[in-house]
């Protein structure tokens, strides 16, 4: 029994003596990479050939260690962290550019419309070499955006390589302040309404309810064209609440990160005051994050027919999150899919009607000179009845100039005017 007693007690000995080994262990693996990166740091604040700061040092390894996660990730300086709340309020200084880098290679994702940038021909999947003669190789993504943008009315001067083309091109930009309008609306017929968003910034969901509701005002809603095309994204809440205005119910969207405990659902929550008015959505190559969360919901619930072309498939979640001195790091913290459980991570959505933009000819205008209608005839009768006011003209005249100078638009307008008689046919 002694004998016993004792065997019992040598086990248990042996297992709380070896439980601190195998602690010190696994804490000697944690802290032998800190224990490297403090030597070398040391090393390089006395010996490297110019004087730099611990402060400098440390830093720039925290850029480097968030920028080799992702594309997406970064650290934010207190300056870049400002800028980085104006941006999503609606109003910065800068061109007008949202861009990535894809490779190690400065990369346009879209052009923000009616800004320098949109104005001076930047597209999407554009390359950008060097920046005011500088080469953009090996640069980081917020020092790229920190020369680019700059005061009101100076000029920045960009080497691009167009898509598809071999010889890049310098492009000279002013810089501007940038107002952004989120939300444009344009009747292209009577009952038909034109919707483009821009990007989805703090007031995007409330300036679409506005311009709907002006609408209808007036007017019998027949059909919405939705135009995400070359919109960069934004506020994953505000993507979710434009959703939402047009699916009655369900699931709109759900994000999840590496912990599978961690998923959030996006729920309509009944404010489908549109859910039944016909919808075409246009997408392509510059719609990303935020515009394809809605084009995915609208998708998945037969709620829209997309046209257009593939989307530029950036379906991950970045958290801005503050850190005490006032700077803050952008962490991508999960992944997002669309109500049918797909994520579109590096493979965008497709569109269900693939309809490629071609770009109007130089000698479309001249077209005209060949076409003899009555107004042109001499001695015509002039309409005097049932003449349009001359803000009801202006606004046709809109309309047919923005059909004209666009195929998928045009294809669209006739989509949605059919959409009622196409769900008939079995």
């Amino acid at each position: 029994m002694r004998k016993t007693l004792w065997m019992i007690a040598i086990v248990c000995l042996f297992v709380i003596s070896a439980a601190p080994q195998n602690s010190e262990a696994v804490d000697e693996d944690r802290f032998q990479p800190l224990r490297r990166f403090s030597q070398v740091l040391d090393l390089v604040e006395h010996n490297y050939v110019e004087d730099i700061s611990r402060k400098e040092l440390v830093n720039d390894a925290v850029k480097g260690m968030l920028e080799q996660l992702d594309p997406h990730s970064t650290f934010l300086s207190k300056d870049d962290f400002k800028e980085m709340q104006e941006a999503t309020s609606g109003a910065f200084s800068g061109i007008g550019i949202e861009i990535s880098l894809d490779k190690g290679r400065l990369t346009v994702i879209s052009p923000i419309e009616d800004t320098p940038a949109y104005k001076a021909g930047l597209q999407s999947g554009d390359i950008i070499l060097e920046i005011d003669g500088t080469s953009t190789q090996s640069i980081s993504l917020m020092e790229a955006v920190g020369k680019i943008r700059g005061k009101r009315g100076t000029d920045v001067v960009l080497t691009i390589l167009h898509k598809n083309e071999n010889k890049p091109v310098k492009v000279t930009i002013t810089r501007g302040s940038i107002q952004i309008q989120s939300v444009k609306s344009q009747e292209l017929e009577k009952g038909y309404l034109y919707l483009r968003l821009t990007r989805f910034s703090e007031n995007t969901t409330s300036d679409m309810h506005k311009a709907l509701k002006k609408y209808k005002k007036s007017n019998e809603l027949k059909g919405i064209v939705l135009d995400l095309r070359n919109n960069p994204g934004g506020l994953l809440t505000q993507a979710a609440s434009v959703a939402d205005t047009f699916i009655a119910e369900g699931l709109l969207v759900y994000i999840e990160g590496r912990d599978k405990n961690s998923r959030k659902d996006f729920m309509a929550e009944g404010n489908a005051s549109y859910a039944d008015v016909p919808i075409v959505t246009l997408i392509n190559s510059g719609s990303a994050s935020a515009s394809e969360i809605v084009a995915g919901a609208l998708k998945d619930h037969d709620r829209a027919l997309l046209v257009g072309e593939r989307t530029f498939g950036k379906g991950s979640v970045q958290t801005i999150i503050p850190m005490a001195d006032g700077s803050g790091i952008k962490l991508t913290t999960a992944l997002y899919y669309t109500p049918s459980g797909r994520s579109i991570q590096a493979e965008g959505i497709d569109p269900d009607i693939v309809y490629p933009f071609i770009p109007p000819s130089k000698d479309d205008d001249k077209d005209d000179r060949f076409i003899v209608r009555e107004k042109d005839l001499s001695r015509h009768l002039e309409n005097n009845g049932g003449s349009k006011s001359g803000k009801e003209k202006n606004q046709n005249d809109k309309a047919l100039k923005m059909l004209e100078k666009d195929n998928q638009l045009r294809l669209s307008l006739q989509l949605v005017k059919q959409l009622p008689r196409l769900k008939e046919i079995k």
